[in-house]
């Protein structure tokens, strides 16, 4: 089967006409042509009709057959500390569509024409424009899953299996890019350390709080913030020796990455569990437990993700929990009973 495309050009457009040339044995006849009042008509036309814009789209990756979370996740390690920034300037902005010029985006980003086309290579991509593709998919992807979310009819039982499903693949995820050394050392620093700061700000304060409340429950006090200014005086008190653990979705958060380089300043271990590796957050911190989990729009940007969190801090608290068993059981049994005084019995 032969493909024909017929370019029409004017100063002001492009217009594409394609057509399937199949051979005369299979359909007995040509198929049509445009005619020359249907290419005039398009040559001229100042009117474009929008792309459709389906719920469906949201399955469609891209040109490359790859989304930019997945190349992300596979090849982001391969990236350097400059191509780590822009490309996580370029999806915390959301702005790339199909028509946004290589130029644009250079110069917003403050690098050269070739770094990008390297960088788009280096992810997997054929080039610019297939990066172009799959960042404009992604930009509009939120909006479609919205609304496929809301339109669904789905049973009360089909949609709580569709939310245990989506947990369970973040925490499978989770699990599988998190460095373990990372993990131990951690842990090591939060044992050992005098004062204990948890960061965060929307979803991630309720992380943050349950972080505080794990840890005070073995005997190791932490502060939990989710005010900027408290964040800010707080870290400008920490010493050497101290942690502070920053939770973030975006790890773009201007109040908390203010804090953590307050807390770094001063001495103190900076922990980041975050959802965006390569972000300023990720930068900043001495380690970084990562979770790269897609997010539904509508449960919040950090829905799916909170779920990983609240694992790796599990999985930390564990590890710290397990640097001194007696201790560790001895507070743990006064604390339970404290509380277990202001339980009600049937």
């Amino acid at each position: 089967m032969n493909f024909c495309v017929v370019v029409f050009l004017n100063p002001k457009k492009i217009t594409v006409a394609a057509w399937h040339e199949t051979p005369l044995a299979l359909c007995g006849r040509r198929p049509e042509k445009p005619d020359k009042s249907t290419a005039l008509k398009n040559r001229y036309s100042t009117k474009t009709e929008p792309a459709p814009f389906s719920i469906e789209e949201v399955a469609v990756e891209t040109l490359n057959g790859k989304s930019v979370h997945h190349c992300l996740r596979q090849r982001f390690s391969t990236l350097t500390a400059l191509e780590a920034r822009v490309i996580s300037v370029i999806l915390s902005q959301c702005t790339i569509d199909d028509k946004t010029l290589l130029k644009v985006v250079a110069d917003e980003t403050h690098v050269s024409k070739a770094m990008l086309v390297k960088i788009a290579k280096k992810l997997g991509f054929d080039g610019f424009r297939s990066l172009r593709a799959a960042l404009a998919l992604h930009n509009r992807v939120p909006l479609a899953k919205a609304r496929q979310e809301l339109s669904d009819q789905s049973t009360a039982r089909v949609l709580a299996e569709k939310a245990l499903g989506a947990s369970l693949k973040a925490l499978e995820e989770a699990f599988s890019l998190v460095s373990f050394e990372s993990l131990q050392q951690a842990a090591q620093w939060l044992y050992a350390a005098r004062q204990r700061d948890f960061y965060g700000l929307g979803g991630s304060a309720q992380v943050a709080r349950d972080a505080a409340c794990k840890f005070l429950r073995i005997g190791l006090r932490g502060s939990a913030f989710d005010d900027g200014l408290m964040m800010l005086m707080s870290a400008s008190l920490l010493q050497k020796g101290d942690v502070a653990v920053a939770f973030s979705y975006s790890g773009q958060t201007l109040i908390v990455l203010e804090a953590v380089r307050q807390a770094r300043k001063n001495g103190a271990h900076v922990i980041a569990i975050t959802n965006s590796p390569g972000s300023r957050l990720t930068q900043v911190a001495h380690v970084v437990l990562c979770a790269t989990v897609e997010d539904s729009p509508l449960t919040g940007e950090n829905g799916a993700a909170r779920v990983a969190q609240l694992n790796l801090l599990d999985a930390l608290f564990m590890a710290v929990a397990r640097s001194n068993p007696t201790a560790t059981e001895a507070n743990l049994s006064r604390t339970m009973s404290v509380v277990r005084t202001q339980r009600a019995y049937w």
